[in-house]
């Protein structure tokens, strides 16, 4: 590109995640989406750049436009009457709790997003449905895919924790009229929304968004790694996340992955893959800087129940926040909601706010000048035990993100950090029984 605006990557501090809005936008079409050496999605000149205009900037999620989620929200649903605002959800009009009985085995929590999008399809709301969905390609094993009948749409059900890009869905929609339902994850959604005031075609086609809870994304390496766990030895050409067990309680499910040899191998949460999310490795760097739980511009968001009264039925149970009137009609009638507090939503991601508050909070401190403008104010937390934790992901995510050796080796190559985080649990129990104690005494 020209030396007059750098890439997108570089105009976001180095912090892109992969969402491919800059590549559909392009009008030289000079950038394409392509995998790096961290397996991840980035953009790629194509073509040189000829005129600088900056639109790739305008749209990327990261880049510090001038917009951030309050703007964009308060813009989309402020003036929406019944309207309220939480600083940990954004705007929101309502919230449930419930199940589609018919999508819920397939589905990665209670099956209402599919649900969601089918009734959109069903009631002519929408004319074409936007979903992540397998591809059957070792190189590429989910996409996002168009779709526009109900059985189609199912094949998108359940989660996919592998990189996606949305510049040939969108070039498509740009392509073909019509009204459109969009799924993703918060920063998606925002760069959707970033591009909406950018181009007539997007504000005018794409009716719906439909958000999810997002904590953080995994590269491909990711997949890899939880493959080698399972022991497979294949290649893999189709992955489920977000198994069920009718013995185990929903947050115990297992990954399977078939191989072009037609074996299938499975592996649950507890045996390794929790280790790996929780501990962040293979997270792109941009999820360091997102302070985005609950995808405040989308206008439905879904999420798991983990309310100790839903997590342990093994069929899953889905959380709902509601911001636009369009999809609180269609919500009304067929499926098994109820409304639920959003206090109880806040809490069922009590663990993702915290990294993405707290946690946001130090990196943005230590990284000053360097980090990227957020709305989380830069702090240092008193907790010298949460410093370290926090110093000690970050360091295994970084290794993560560069380690090229053998998937035997990986893990004792975490050794240290994985100690240091054992012996910082075994403090923080007691000190926590200190400090409950200590308050009491004060009251």
């Amino acid at each position: 590109m020209g030396a007059s605006m750098g890439s997108p990557v570089t105009t976001g501090k180095n912090l892109c995640i992969g969402c491919g809005l800059c590549a559909a936008l392009c009008p030289e079409r000079a950038l394409s989406m392509a995998w790096n050496r961290y397996g991840e999605y980035s953009p790629a000149e194509a073509d040189p750049c000829t005129t600088g205009c900056g639109l790739c900037a305008k749209v990327c999620p990261f880049a510090g436009s001038g917009e951030n989620e309050d703007t964009l929200g308060e813009r989309l649903y402020g003036a929406i009457p019944g309207i309220r605002h939480r600083p940990e959800t954004g705007y929101y009009l309502a919230s449930y709790v419930g199940y589609s009985e018919e999508h819920r085995q397939r589905s990665a929590s209670g099956g209402v997003a599919t649900w969601i999008l089918e009734r959109l399809l069903s009631e002519g709301i929408v004319d074409r449905v936007i979903c992540v969905a397998p591809t059957g390609d070792p190189e590429r094993i989910f996409a996002f895919r168009i779709f526009e009948s109900p059985e189609e749409v199912r094949t998108g059900a359940g989660s996919a924790y592998y990189p996606v890009e949305l510049s040939g869905v969108i070039r498509e929609v740009l392509a073909v009229p019509g009204r459109y339902a969009v799924t993703g994850l918060p920063c998606f959604i925002k760069a959707i929304r970033l591009a909406q005031q950018q181009n007539k075609k997007l504000r005018e086609r794409v009716a719906v968004t439909l958000g999810l809870v997002c904590g953080q994304l995994k590269s491909r390496r990711f997949t890899e790694y939880a493959a080698a766990l399972a022991g497979v030895r294949g290649e893999v050409v189709g992955v489920r996340y977000r198994g069920k067990s009718p013995d185990q309680p929903a947050s115990n499910f297992y990954f399977s992955f078939a191989t072009r040899d037609g074996e299938e191998h499975k592996i649950f949460w507890r045996e390794g893959i929790g280790e790996a999310w929780g501990n962040r490795w293979f997270t792109p760097k941009a999820c360091n800087y997102c302070d985005d739980v609950f995808a405040e511009c989308a206008d439905v968001t879904c999420m798991d129940a983990w309310l100790p009264e839903y997590s342990r039925d093994s069929r899953g149970t889905s959380l709902v926040l509601v911001r636009s009137p369009l999809v609180r009609e269609a919500l009304k009638e067929g499926i098994a909601l109820a409304p639920i507090p959003v206090e109880r939503l806040i809490q069922s991601q009590a663990g993702v706010v915290a990294v993405k508050r707290e946690h946001l909070a130090y990196r943005l401190h230590l990284n000053g000048e360097r980090a990227p403008e957020k709305r989380v104010v830069p702090a240092r937390p008193k907790n010298p035990i949460l410093r370290q934790e926090i110093a000690a992901k970050d360091r295994m995510q970084e290794f993560s993100r560069e380690f090229e050796g053998c998937w035997a080796d990986f893990r004792a190559a975490m050794g240290p950090d994985l100690a240091r985080l054992a012996a910082l649990r075994a403090i923080r129990v007691p000190v926590r029984a200190l400090q409950s104690l200590r308050g009491g005494r004060r009251g």
